[in-house]
């Protein structure tokens, strides 16, 4: 399964599980709500971390901020996980695209 993170737009947060995509408003507190929105996706999606393969971040352009942070869990999940990230070898980090 593969889970998406888009947190480049400064007023949204979109999670994604394979092709299904969830939109949250995310105008305040983006770094604090990432890892509550993934697990509330996986929970009602009734999955689980475990069955992730991969992950796909959105590295920018985009919000400082918003990129900071979901490139940053994209990272930190995918080497709990040890799976790729945006095609990387498991292990191998992603940097965000400031423009």
């Amino acid at each position: 399964m593969k889970l998406l993170i888009d947190t480049a737009d400064s007023q949204k947060t979109i999670i994604g599980l394979d092709k299904k995509r969830f939109t949250f408003d995310t105008k305040e507190h983006k770094s604090q709500q990432l890892l509550s929105l993934i697990d509330k996706v996986i929970k009602e999606n009734k999955t689980s971390l475990k069955k992730i393969s991969q992950i796909e971040v959105n590295k920018g352009p985009g919000s400082f901020t918003g990129l900071r942070v979901g490139v940053s869990v994209a990272n930190a999940l995918g080497w709990t996980l040890k799976v790729p990230i945006n095609g990387k070898k498991p292990g191998e980090l992603v940097k965000p695209k400031y423009e």
